[in-house]
């Protein structure tokens, strides 16, 4: 009987990773702090040349 447990368990357990995989989540990829600092920084100074090109 444990060897069909055991057999069922690990059969039960790639099934579940498999559903898994295919049921992504659809939460935001973490950006750290200072990766959110340089896009900030990036788009501040992308910012006003934008503005003097419109003039």
């Amino acid at each position: 009987m444990n060897r069909k447990k055991k057999i069922n368990e690990t059969l039960k357990g790639k099934a579940k990773k498999a559903n898994a995989k295919l049921h992504s989540s659809n939460k935001p990829k973490y950006i750290s702090k200072a990766e959110r600092a340089l896009i900030m920084e990036a788009d501040n100074n992308m910012a006003p040349i934008s503005d003097m090109s419109l003039s």
